[in-house]
């Protein structure tokens, strides 16, 4: 069966909604900050595999057992991608709740340059010009708000660089996105299933045991998880690389302006400093990448 032709304005559509909803994932976060980021996490985990097993249902029907058989040596790597997923989840709820939004915002601003990075050392990508520039720059703008701050800003940098491992390792598997997804989802429903029981030993845990609203909100945390990934796959499908690319930074200047804006979080010289040399870096990568697409197009 042919697949169907791309349709850019369904990409478009599905960019915007998948990035957004990344994005003011920081506003449900901020809802729920009263329980304990491990929980959260767990929730995430827990509800997330039958919303992921209905859509892939309805998506793939009776081939989805089949395309669930994978090779040992490929399950165990996904156990290694979803460790890297499970951390980055973990410290990006860890820090919204302890109002660090900023370093997350600038943590998912350095990822593509982190994958630049990768890309060379594991890949044996070359570098452009422009490339090496823009990651120079990158680096000195972390330098120099370390220097301002005092401290790393290491949730920026765990964030950028647990993401960008996360994507070398899948990128290195033949394996669908979703599918993959639901495998590394159930490899981490043991430990997930493992903390509720310790928490209800232990008279920690706030599911049921706290407000409706609450409950009802960490209900919904499997839809919040999965159905921006059916969105970014859906656009994925529709739109070029290039085109994705651009849209992948609606997420962080969302969280940027939540954080400067709404929720009042210290923007310090040295903030101004690292974000103005790692916009200008991407800008720099975003420009080389358009050009060096259309030079292989032969436009």
């Amino acid at each position: 069966m042919n697949s169907p032709e791309p349709n850019p304005r369904v990409g478009m559509v599905a960019a915007s909604a998948a990035f957004t909803t990344w994005g003011l994932l920081t506003v449900y976060i901020k809802w729920v900050a009263s329980v304990p980021a491990l929980e959260i996490i767990a929730h995430r985990i827990f509800w997330a595999v039958p919303v992921l097993i209905v859509f892939l249902l309805f998506r793939d029907g009776r081939y989805f057992w089949r395309r669930m058989v994978l090779p040992p040596r490929v399950i165990l790597t996904l156990l290694l991608s979803s460790l890297l997923i499970g951390a980055n989840w973990l410290f990006f709820v860890w820090a919204v709740t302890h109002d660090q939004i900023l370093a997350t915002s600038l943590g998912y601003f350095i990822t593509p340059l982190v994958n630049v990075a990768l890309g060379f050392l594991f890949l044996q990508e070359r570098l452009t010009r422009i490339q090496v520039l823009a990651v120079l720059l990158a680096a000195f703008g972390t330098i120099y708000l370390t220097w301002y701050l005092g401290v790393p800003p290491w949730i920026a940098l765990v964030l950028g660089i647990t993401f960008g491992l996360y994507g070398l390792v899948r990128k290195k598997l033949n394996v669908g996105p979703m599918i993959g997804l639901l495998w590394e989802i159930l490899l981490l429903v043991v430990p997930a299933m493992l903390y509720f029981a310790w928490a209800m030993a232990n008279g920690s845990l706030q599911f049921l045991h706290g407000s409706t609203q609450v409950d009802l909100l960490l209900l919904l945390a499997g839809l919040v998880t999965v159905l921006p990934l059916i969105w970014f796959n859906i656009a994925a499908q529709n739109l070029p690389l290039t085109t994705v690319g651009f849209f992948q930074y609606l997420a962080p200047t969302i969280s940027f302006s939540l954080a400067v804006f709404f929720y009042d979080e210290p923007f310090t010289q040295g903030h101004a400093v690292a974000f103005s040399c790692i916009w200008l870096a991407l800008f720099m990568v975003s420009v080389d990448s358009v050009i060096r697409s259309r030079r292989r197009q032969g436009l």
